[in-house]
């Protein structure tokens, strides 16, 4: 059936603007440029994060679009201003960070009485990888998730440690010891969910950054900030805040080397997860406390912390065994047809730029090195 007819007579005139065409362009939408994005519209803390998130995904697709061989260096002023204003009032770089990937990356499908499991999230922003990179995201949401009762038991045992209560204290670092598991089995879901090859071949080059990568040298001009390349570090795990915290509390030195990356990696994190460490790390020694107690179930539970977190360190080396040194050798010798060449500038390194196997099995070895024997000294890593 055909529209009816109005009779034009009976209106007032017939106008091209009403339907959105311009007498001069037709149908073109005339001058689609829109004018730069203005972060004082975004209303508090949640949509500036969400705003970040965004801006550094469209920033990580537009740098590595072509491969790492053709990289852009400069990113253009009209997402390099708004991109580094939010990030100025965020205290964040302007790259993507874990904060934006894992922490903010992430919605549940049904909010009403459904667990938190895979089935039951989604991705908000996503890049080329398809389900793996959505189950690479979900289940690091995942282990954040599980290190949630471990951050609460850690609370928990600070304000037992400033009250002198031994009670509660032990039995916080019990729960801590739990939540320590948890988050190795979390971690265990990767093999699920992640192909080791698309993981290597597509999904890493997007979490790679522009500070100790030979792909970018000279780092990324951001139009508009800065005449000179800016270098900063690509995603890492070292810029999730759970290990830091229980590092600190656990009083874990390490390495110097190991120690320089992993205070940088401090610069990446919401400022507040940051000032979270650092009051860990200002309050009554645990290590000092467990030495001087003399309290045989306290250096138990404070031990089987260190070992849980031992085993977790080492679970995490087999996973990046898999995911980047067996996918790296695989991709050299038999590529498979549907995925693209593997990159060459960070073999061997994580997407953060580190010797990615010798700092965690540095990390790993030093936490091994701070269990106490009962007579209150180190014992000696197997």
């Amino acid at each position: 059936m055909e529209p009816q007819r109005q009779n034009l007579k009976t209106t007032l005139q017939f106008s091209l603007g009403r339907y959105h065409i311009s007498e001069e362009y037709g149908f073109l939408l005339p001058n689609p440029l829109m004018p730069l994005l203005d972060v004082q519209f975004l209303k508090g803390y949640k949509e500036q994060r969400l705003a970040h998130l965004v801006l550094s995904a469209i920033t990580m697709g537009y740098v590595w679009q072509e491969g790492e061989t053709q990289p852009k260096e400069v990113l253009p002023r009209n997402l390099a201003l708004p991109f580094v204003e939010v990030s100025r009032t965020l205290g964040l770089p302007p790259i993507l960070v874990h904060a934006d990937l894992v922490l903010t990356n992430w919605t549940k499908r049904n909010s009403e009485g459904r667990p938190m499991e895979i089935s039951n999230l989604e991705t908000i922003i996503s890049f080329p990888g398809d389900q793996s990179l959505k189950g690479f995201v979900l289940v690091t949401v995942l282990v954040e998730k599980a290190a949630a009762p471990g951050i609460k038991a850690l609370a928990q045992a600070v304000n037992a440690l400033l009250q002198s209560n031994q009670d509660a204290l032990i039995h916080a670092l019990q729960q801590l010891r739990l939540s320590i598991l948890d988050i190795t089995r979390a971690l265990g879901q990767m093999h699920d969910y992640v192909d080791p090859d698309i993981f290597y071949a597509v999904i890493r080059i997007f979490l790679s950054g522009w500070q100790d990568n030979p792909a970018m040298p000279s780092g990324l001009i951001y139009e508009g900030i800065s005449t000179k390349p800016l270098k900063y570090s690509g995603g890492s795990a070292a810029q999730s805040s759970v290990l830091h915290a229980l590092d600190e509390f656990l009083g874990i030195r390490h390495s110097k080397e190991s120690a320089a990356f992993l205070y940088r990696m401090r610069d990446y994190m919401p400022p507040s997860h940051k000032a979270f460490i650092e009051k860990i790390h200002s309050v009554p020694s645990l290590r000092e406390h467990v030495m001087s107690s003399g309290l045989d179930q306290c250096l138990t539970s404070y031990n089987q912390c260190l070992k849980a977190l031992a085993e977790l360190r080492s679970y995490h080396i087999a996973m990046v065994t898999k995911y980047l040194i067996i996918a790296a050798s695989k991709a050299r010798s038999k590529r498979p047809a549907h995925l693209p060449g593997p990159p060459q500038a960070l073999e061997g390194r994580g997407t953060g730029g580190t010797a990615v196997l010798s700092f965690l099995k540095s990390v790993r070895d030093k936490t091994l090195e701070a269990m106490l024997h009962p007579s209150g000294t180190m014992q000696s890593p197997p």
